[in-house]
Parts: structure tokens; C-alpha cells; sequence
């Protein structure tokens, strides 16, 4: 059996930045679980899982365009202080959830005055080429209903 649409892929993967960094790992987890064809993973990834077989190890490096995007300067933007009313200390770092026209989006607090706060909404790894060393563990078709609801059910899934 092979990597292809609507085929559950379950796979332990490391997950390095440009300087070869760990940034996320499965190891000491069980392995990560998810849906073919369904973005579930980046574009880069998936693309590069694509007809690989249980068992097969795959070194990939993934161009930030294919994996969280560039970074978009119109993504960071400054905002009234008052947009934090019962936060008594905003620092630098912190994250916050935002409703944007596009839904809910997590804000990473780039600098703050005494009237504004400048926030970043570009994903953390936006800009960041990436290398993943994945090993497949399982490949099995997908049910009717992961199809339908574009994500893995089960062990390591989304429980409905």
C-alpha cells in the first residue's frame, strides 16, 4: 500500500529549522496520524509523501513557500491598547486569539507602548525553510466519514 489521497498516514517524523534545530518531534510519542490530500499537513510534505510505502524513511526540505508561506508584512499591524482591556501586563511574546474577517487567528505580541501594541499574525514558522525526517509507520484507506470530514478519526484522531 502507498501514500496517496484519502489513505490515513500514520508517521514519526523530526521536524528541524535552517540551522538544524529540533523544532517538533514524535520521538518518546505515539505517531502522528493524518489524512492524505486533505491539508492536514504542509504542502511541501504531503507532496513529498506521495507514493511512499510503510517503512520508508524520507529526508525532505521544504521552502518556506511550501510550508507555513512567506511572511507578510501587511500581517503585522499595530493596535489600540484598549483592544486588551483585562490584560493588566502585555509583554513581548505573548499570544493571543483575534477574530479577523477570515475567523479566529492567533497574535504573537511583537512591541507595546502605553497606547498601542504592535502584533505579528504570520504563523511563527512563516518565512522558515524547513527539514523533516519522516518514517511512514501505517498506511490504511480512509472511512467514508474521515473523507467527508477531512480529518483522521480515532487512535491519535479527532473524536466525534
Amino acid at each position: 500500500m502507498q501514500v496517496a489521497k484519502n489513505m490515513v498516514v500514520t508517521m514519526d517524523y523530526t521536524l528541524r529549522g535552517p540551522d538544524g534545530q529540533v523544532i517538533d518531534s514524535s520521538e518518546g510519542k505515539a505517531p502522528l496520524p493524518y489524512l492524505h490530500g486533505a491539508s492536514n499537513i504542509i504542502p511541501g510534505l504531503e507532496k513529498e509523501l506521495e507514493g511512499k510505502s510503510i517503512g520508508d524513511n524520507v529526508k525532505v526540505k521544504v521552502p518556506a513557500a511550501e510550508g507555513y508561506g512567506e511572511r507578510d508584512p501587511q500581517m503585522v499591524q499595530s493596535v489600540p491598547r484598549s483592544n486588551f482591556q483585562g490584560v493588566a501586563n502585555i509583554a513581548p511574546g505573548m499570544q493571543f486569539q483575534a477574530r479577523t474577517g477570515d475567523g479566529a487567528r492567533i497574535v504573537t505580541v511583537m512591541a507595546v507602548d502605553d497606547n498601542e501594541v504592535t502584533v505579528d499574525a504570520n504563523h511563527p514558522l512563516a518565512g522558515v525553510d524547513l527539514s523533516f525526517d519522516v518514517t511512514i509507520r501505517g498506511i490504511r484507506a480512509a472511512t467514508t466519514e474521515e473523507e467527508q470530514h477531512g480529518h483522521v478519526h480515532g487512535a491519535g484522531g479527532h473524536q466525534h
